[in-house]
């Protein structure tokens, strides 16, 4: 008789991704992984696969997640100008109070594993694409209300604040001097004029 996984899948899954998020794939050894998870070898290899599935079921869990957190972020306020400047302002908030800052685990993908692994260098492209898409979508709402002006690069604009996105969360783990971070924010949200 096969015997029952006796444990929470996605609770283990969710301790996972904690733990690549904070220490990277390389840093992280199956030791570590199943001590955090709370389960044994063979769980771990039957549920998951190997370290690398275990990796890539994590980050696009955490992907998920994050895009959702992101459009909801967008969306939270009647003004998308004011719902922009709330979430890169937010942004900021939450680097400054994190110690250490995990940054963001998709952002560290990027830098540590894609640029020698396809696989995650297309996992990290999507989401930087599919974030363009929800930055856009708010830009081309914002459009409609005339909130901002209807001749705007709403593609543009809207990959523009994913790059902004993407090298603010990685200078805040270095925690600048915060009126560095202020005023660089200040700078792209001059953008939404």
């Amino acid at each position: 008789m096969v015997r029952q996984r006796e444990f929470d899948k996605e609770q283990a899954l969710d301790e996972a991704m904690e733990l690549f998020w904070k220490k990277g794939y390389e840093a992280t050894s199956i030791s570590a992984l199943t001590a955090a998870m709370g389960i044994q070898r063979p769980s771990l290899y039957a549920a998951f696969g190997g370290k690398e599935e275990l990796f890539e079921a994590a980050l696009r869990k955490y992907l998920n997640l994050h895009a959702a957190r992101i459009r909801t972020k967008l969306h939270a306020n009647p003004s998308v100008k004011e719902a922009i400047r709330a979430f890169f302002e937010d942004l900021v908030e939450e680097g400054y109070r994190e110690t250490p800052s995990k940054g963001c685990f998709c952002i560290n993908t990027m830098v540590e594993l894609a640029p020698h692994d396809e696989k995650f260098e297309v996992l990290t492209r999507e989401h930087e694409m599919y974030l363009a898409v929800i930055f856009q979508e708010a830009i081309r709402k914002g459009m409609k209300s005339g909130e901002f002006a209807g001749s705007l690069d709403a593609k543009a604009l809207a990959q523009t604040l994913v790059v902004a996105l993407i090298g603010l969360t990685v200078l805040l783990k270095s925690r600048p001097e915060r009126s560095f971070a202020d005023h660089s924010v200040g700078m792209v949200l001059s953008l939404l004029q």
